[in-house]
């Protein structure tokens, strides 16, 4: 009696060991259940070779809570000492052209901020990779002290070669390493509040290219270039601590990827907003190179105020990157950003109309700044809204940056000849033409995506 009871006791626990050892059991789930990542990870390993690669998105994202929008603030500190430095390069190319370099051209000055915001574009082909596989932390770190280090550096200089050294590529590089990371983190934290979560944390950008500027007008007369320079690298220093410990990626399923994946130019969608981010930055950034030099120069504005219109630019940047980040989550990222492109490359023919009227210039940089801001914001979004497999949005936004990172190396240099040549209207054409461009190559990829009906969400 005794043996069948403990027979019976037996054959019921190896039923129960079998059964919750059973993959996917619906009475184990029921039982026991785990975290929705974990169910993703588990699917994703099952999955046959071929199948429908969105399978691998974890589900579960957040969309909100304090670890989601504790990265969209390390994503603002990252943006504020990355895109920041390259919205503010103004005031140095000015600064450099008429007091500390003054023999050397505009056009050679303005290769040290193209250098820095190509290599910032052209390092997240390298970065993306890394991102991929789970190493956000390593590149913010390394990047904070590239940053960090270039702006000391860039405070002893006083030659050209030095500064292309120290500012150019230094900083540059490490600008790319911060640039990634906080581009895309926010995708696998966000779905429907992705937009304007993105448009936040790239609001960082426009944010340092306000406060730099003043920064180092304020104190360059007070405490010298060196100090002045310093002040603005130990700024970057206290904040990108704020990533350096807070940054913090969900997990993907890990795969084998190529360091550069060229099979996703095979995509319409994917090669065609490629060429349109190159485009764009071709002509994007000259305004923000320029524009004080223009107000002094040709509109004939005191000194104060000429420089006053780089930071007038950025503020209105700011309310470029939230805003159509809000709108981009209702009616989508591709639309919003056409309207913004087309409005963006109309007004750079309007600049031409602007002469010396300095309450129409102030207008006209702030229009700029805000619907400019929107390319900025929104590429990633776009990048992020065509890739089905997110565990490959770090490496797709690096081949795109870095298609847009040669956009910037050619661009502000070519208007630095035309300015060079005093050929203002001849800069301004080709910053509007350009932006037009653009906007023609991201409506060719929202038809590849949705087809000729506009009512759809793209």
């Amino acid at each position: 009696m005794t043996d069948s009871r403990r027979s019976s006791t037996s054959s019921i626990k190896s039923d129960i060991k079998l059964d919750t050892e059973t993959p996917g059991s619906p009475s184990d789930q029921e039982r026991f259940g785990s975290s929705l990542d974990q169910k993703a990870v588990a699917q994703s390993k099952e999955q046959p070779s071929g199948s429908d690669p969105s399978s691998t998105i974890p589900s579960g994202i957040p969309n909100g809570g304090f670890t989601a929008w504790l990265q969209v603030l390390s994503g603002f500190m990252c943006f504020m000492s990355a895109w920041g430095m390259v919205n503010g390069f103004g005031v140095f190319q000015d600064f450099y052209s008429s007091t500390l370099i003054p023999h050397v051209s505009n056009s050679d000055i303005s290769w040290i901020g193209s250098i820095q915001a190509f290599l910032l574009c052209s390092a997240t082909v390298f970065a993306g990779p890394i991102y991929d596989h789970g190493h956000p932390r390593l590149l913010v770190v390394f990047g904070s002290a590239l940053v960090v280090f270039g702006m000391m550096m860039t405070s002893l200089c006083s030659e050209y070669w030095q500064l292309m050294l120290a500012q150019g590529l230094c900083v540059g590089f490490g600008a790319g390493c911060l640039f990634l990371p906080s581009i895309a983190i926010i995708p696998s934290y966000f779905t429907t509040k992705k937009a304007v979560a993105m448009g936040i944390a790239a609001s960082g950008s426009s944010f340092g290219g306000v406060i730099f500027p003043i920064i180092f007008r304020r104190l360059e007369p007070r405490i010298g270039f060196g100090w002045a320079t310093r002040v603005i690298g130990f700024i970057s220093l206290a904040t990108l601590l704020v990533p350096c410990f807070c940054i913090r990626a969900r997990a993907f399923p890990k795969t084998r990827r190529k360091l550069l994946d060229f099979a996703a130019f095979k995509e319409p969608a994917y090669a065609l907003f490629s060429l349109a981010s190159f485009i764009g930055f071709v002509g994007l950034y000259v305004p923000f190179f320029y524009i004080s030099a223009y107000a002094r120069d040709v509109s004939g504005l005191e000194e104060t105020l000429s420089f006053y219109m780089l930071p007038i630019m950025s503020a209105g940047s700011i309310a470029g990157r939230i805003i159509p980040g809000l709108v981009a989550d209702k009616v989508g990222a591709l639309n919003v950003l056409a309207c913004c492109n087309l409005c963006a490359g109309t007004l750079g023919f309007c600049w031409i109309a602007i002469h010396h009227t300095a309450g129409g210039l102030i207008v006209w940089a702030l229009l700029y700044g805000a619907l400019s801001g929107a390319f900025v914001s929104l590429q990633p979004t776009t990048v992020a809204s065509i890739t089905e497999d997110l565990s490959t949005v770090g490496g797709r936004m690096g081949m795109n940056t870095f298609c847009a990172s040669f956009g910037i190396l050619i661009g502000t240099p070519i208007a630095g000849l035309l300015v060079g040549s005093g050929n203002w209207v001849g800069m301004q054409v080709f910053s509007g033409a350009t932006l037009l461009g653009a906007a023609a190559l991201v409506i060719a990829t929202r038809i590849s995506v949705t087809g000729l009906d506009v009512s759809v969400k793209a």
